[in-house]
């Protein structure tokens, strides 16, 4: 009996993800400003992976690591971010586990949350 990746169930993707896309704009300093648009709309399932340690500064950030499935989707790279609600997930690579391009799963790095102040 072969062994096959499962299709997972519509049903545990419930979360709703809102792709978004990177904008630069030059500061007139000769760097660049990114901000993040929002692009479309998509459905998924997140599970934790782990953590991650990112040095920063002088130090070390923890941040938590999940594997979100979504439907598959062309276009999907390491330079966008996905959000759910005020969370937001830097997308770290991009993999599709049976070949055919009916999922895709991203490895996605948990963001800390920008102050409002």
């Amino acid at each position: 009996m072969a062994l096959t990746p499962r299709h997972p169930p519509l049903g545990v993707r419930r979360r709703r993800f809102v792709v978004e896309r990177p904008l630069e704009e030059p500061d007139g300093f000769g760097g660049v400003l990114r901000r993040y648009v929002a692009g479309p709309v998509l459905w998924g399932a997140l599970a934790p992976a782990g953590i991650v340690d990112r040095p920063e500064g002088g130090r070390t950030d923890t941040l938590p690591a999940y594997r979100i499935t979504l439907r598959g989707r062309p276009g999907l790279d390491p330079t966008m971010r996905l959000a759910a609600g005020p969370r937001r997930f830097a997308i770290r690579a991009v993999t599709e586990p049976d070949g055919r391009g009916r999922d895709c799963i991203c490895h996605v790095e948990e963001l800390p949350r920008e102050s409002a102040a």
